[in-house]
């Protein structure tokens, strides 16, 4: 077992490989068109926002030194927002003022109106003397003029794109989209819809990765199910390596598979075969090709996602320029039953948490752990992960879950 390479060496031979993306070839795009795509420049406000002092509050702005002479003033005049008072403002009166409004000058604070008292001659009288500066919010008090509001590698999303906008900023420079070739190897695959025979299985595993790539907003391009033939297979590849970034395969990476898989991924370019300590997805191809990196999940349905969400989801941020990218978050969490757990590899069981009546988290497995054994993962919402040394696993004991971010929600 101590030949095998820990999940964390892999992230960590593979994050320290793979480079930056390029500032070069970078897209300007208009700010309606570039959500989900990655920040290539440090966004710096051109204003301050807010632009001018503005009230918090609909209420009535106040001198303090008005207030001191007198508990009562007059109305000198209306503040809306959009439209300011312009009026002379004369002494111990007050300007109703609207949420928004800008705060007229002179003015030291805004007292909401549920604190003040209408009068039937029109003036207002106040409960109490407000603090300097209350229910005003100051010009750049959100964003100053200057600031770096977005770094390089932020996502912009719901959240970061209106900001923008709020700065009046119409386009923005993104990292292109990671173009990304899906192959699938193995002559016993056949592609869904199509009639199976004898020994033939669908190709399940293609079709996965391609929907997380397109949740991972990556430009995927399709070239099917490779034939168990070297010449056809090493084709393929230099096709698809001389238009994608990153070529993700399914099968033929693990000891006993077609030879000529190593052979000619070999003779293109450095490949690692990887025997990883993690259960289900033990064997990785991990390498450069000369114009593309590539990823080898390995055959079963359930590895090669396991491998993919573990390994390539990283690569795929590091790859696109996502600063922000975080691995899964973990959790300490309550077995409910008996887990089934053998030393020597790191295992993703899939599972399912909830909070038990005792407002704990607590966790069970979703039917049979096997590799092979997909329909588990629809009725889960975490893996539970088992240390690479402990053993089986009593109920009652503390495990760790890792509840599925967004590409298997």
């Amino acid at each position: 077992m101590n030949s095998l390479l820990s999940l964390e060496q892999a992230l960590e031979k593979m994050l320290a490989t793979l480079p930056s993306p390029s500032l070069d070839n970078l897209e300007t795009l208009p700010i309606s068109q570039a959500q989900n795509r990655i920040c290539a420049q440090d966004v710096m406000s051109p204003i301050n926002v807010p632009s001018f002092d503005n009230s918090a509050m609909d209420g009535y702005a106040v001198r303090l030194a008005d207030l001191e002479q007198s508990p009562t003033l007059s109305v000198a005049g209306k503040s809306f927002a959009g439209i300011p008072f312009t009026d002379e403002w004369k002494p111990l009166s007050a300007v109703r003022i609207m949420t928004g409004a800008m705060i007229p000058q002179g003015a030291d604070a805004v007292v909401m109106q549920e604190e003040v008292s209408v009068n039937e001659d029109g003036s207002v009288t106040f409960e109490k003397l407000p603090k300097p500066g209350q229910n005003i919010r100051r010009i750049g008090e959100d964003v100053k003029q200057g600031d770096v509001v977005l770094s390089v590698g932020a996502e912009l999303n719901t959240v970061s794109l209106p900001l923008i906008a709020s700065l009046g900023i119409p386009e923005i420079k993104v990292f292109p989209k990671l173009k990304i070739a899906v192959l699938s190897t193995g002559d016993e695959l056949v592609p869904v819809g199509q009639p199976l025979n004898e020994g033939q299985i669908y190709d399940t595993n293609r079709f996965a990765v391609k929907l997380m790539l397109e949740k991972l907003h990556c430009e995927v391009l399709d070239f099917g199910i490779l034939p168990d033939n070297e010449a056809e297979f090493e084709k393929a590849f230099m096709h698809a390596q001389e238009q994608a970034d990153l070529i993700i395969t399914s099968g033929g990476v693990s000891v006993g598979e077609a030879d000529f898989t190593k052979t000619v991924l070999e003779k293109l370019g450095e490949i690692n075969f990887w025997k990883l300590a993690i259960k289900p997805g033990k064997p990785f191809a991990f390498g450069k090709l000369p114009n593309a990196w590539f990823c080898g999940l390995p055959g079963n349905p359930v590895s090669a996602l396991v491998t993919f969400y573990q390994l390539v989801q990283p690569v795929i941020a590091k790859l696109s320029g996502a600063a922000n990218y975080k691995r899964p978050q973990q959790f300490p969490a309550i077995a409910a039953t008996n887990l089934k757990k053998s030393p020597g590899r790191l295992d993703f069981q899939r599972g399912l948490y909830r909070l038990n009546a005792q407002g704990q988290l607590e966790v069970e497995p979703v039917g049979l752990q096997g590799s092979h054994v997909f329909g588990s993962f629809v009725k889960s919402n975490c893996f539970i992960v088992l240390e690479r040394e402990r053993g089986n696993v009593t109920a009652g004991e503390t495990v760790t879950i890792e509840p599925f971010n967004h590409l298997l929600g």
